[in-house]
């Protein structure tokens, strides 16, 4: 860092000499594991441009349709792109599935029927996935409802129980469900070769058994993508990393072509399916959005790293650690205490460029079992790939920081989130 930076932090933001010694000492901490991001950021950079050549990207693909949305040739050269990109027969790519947990219940209601059997290979699902399932709540309209059992195998220390898998999974079991990020779990996400081995060996039992993979925060982080190890179909949201942080919102779905068409007759009705809704002027910016999301991604991870870095050095536990291979953008930091976990989050937001002024407070937010705090200027409203953070107000007390446009934005929030312990005397 040169003086004039550290001038600029000191004076600006008011940060103490010996935050910014902590911040020096992290950046050199991550110089190795930056070399290896911009590897893989070079890697799939190249995929997408050639994807996007190979599907002759035109500025007409760029124009909105409205009505019914019938022949929206830059929807359709969209959907091709992505199913190039994740090496699938088909792709469904939309603004109007709203968000992650959306486009995963599209792939469950559109494939799963009254007495098939859903198993979570890597343990309880995120928490806005467990009404979909009918692991709680009642009345509203979950898989449960409709008749769908459902079996989980938990993790055994971090990663799949390969041998209970193969002991859980049977001829009975219509779909086999892995989550590759760690949702709030103090756990590694799952590499792609962990993807891998679980669906050898829930393919070993049953090769008919439909695997999906929730691959939220995980797109571009690795070179190979699910669908490139067996997956048969896998669902992730715009606003995270294949939005590049341009795409307004909107979900994709990748995989089987039948699997992929039952579950667009679920956003849409049987016999429509992909044939209808309008793009309203939506394409450029998710086209665009793709194009940056290699490079996007790449600079959260680096994000990543140096919070792990830092918070390492500030004597707190991070999951996963600084030179610790990784699947998805997210970064865990274990505070064992409330009131750290809330002015960490509160430093995030005060780094932030859109509502720096804002003091995120902990409230139920729907969907969730215990009051949640999440930090968030962004430019799009919920978007995680760029910086935030967000948490369950309850114990081990863990912060999970994701996101980031612009590296130098990540490592200021962090700093600012630091100092801001610093000044509570929680870091000496």
């Amino acid at each position: 860092m040169d003086l004039q930076t550290r001038e600029f932090l000191k004076h600006q933001f008011e940060i103490d000499d010996r935050i910014i010694e902590l911040a020096e000492q992290a950046e050199k901490d991550a110089q190795k594991v930056f070399k290896r991001i911009d590897e893989i950021k070079q890697l799939n950079q190249l995929k997408v441009i050639k994807a996007m050549q190979e599907n002759k990207l035109s500025d007409s693909h760029f124009n909105g349709t409205t009505g019914y949305g019938y022949d929206d040739r830059g929807r359709e050269v969209l959907d091709s792109v992505y199913a190039d990109i994740f090496q699938t027969e088909d792709a469904l790519v939309r603004h109007q599935i709203v968000s992650g947990t959306q486009a995963l219940a599209l792939c469950l209601f559109g494939n799963l029927r009254p007495g098939d059997e859903l198993v979570a290979v890597t343990g309880k699902p995120y928490d806005t996935l467990e009404e979909v399932i009918g692991i709680r709540g009642e009345n509203c309209g979950s898989l449960k409802e409709f008749g769908v059992t459902y079996k989980q195998v938990d993790l055994k220390n971090g990663k799949p129980d390969l041998e209970k898998i193969k002991e859980t999974v049977s001829g009975k079991t219509k779909m086999a469900m892995i989550q590759r990020s760690r949702g709030y779990s103090w756990r590694d996400a799952l590499s792609i070769q962990d993807i891998k081995n679980v669906i050898e060996a829930v393919k070993e039992v049953d090769g008919n058994i439909i695997i999906m993979v929730d691959n939220c925060y995980g797109e571009f982080v690795e070179t190979l993508e699910p669908t490139q190890v067996g997956a048969d179909i896998i669902a992730g949201s715009l606003i995270k990393n294949p939005g590049g942080g341009l795409a307004l919102t909107g979900g994709y779905i990748a995989g089987k072509k039948n699997l992929v068409e039952q579950a667009a007759y679920r956003l849409t009705s049987p016999g429509l399916g992909k044939e209808v809704g309008a793009s309203l002027g939506n394409n450029r910016l998710m086209f665009q959005g793709l194009f940056m999301a290699p490079h996007v991604v790449m600079e959260s991870l680096k994000g990543a790293v140096f919070c792990a870095a830092l918070m390492e050095r500030a004597g707190f536990e991070t999951l996963p650690s600084v030179e610790a291979h990784r699947s998805d953008i997210i970064q865990s930091v274990k505070f064992n205490n409330k009131e750290s976990l809330i002015a960490f989050c509160q430093g995030i937001q005060k780094g932030s460029p859109v509502d720096s002024y804002v003091t995120p407070q902990p409230w139920e937010m729907p969907g969730y079992d215990s009051p949640v705090i999440m930090a968030a200027g962004a430019f799009v409203q919920g978007s995680s790939i760029e910086l935030s953070a967000d948490a369950p107000v309850k114990e081990p007390y863990v912060a999970y920081m994701q996101g980031g446009l612009v590296y130098e934005h990540v490592k200021l929030g962090n700093i600012i989130a630091l100092q801001k312990l610093f000044q509570q005397g929680i870091v000496k």
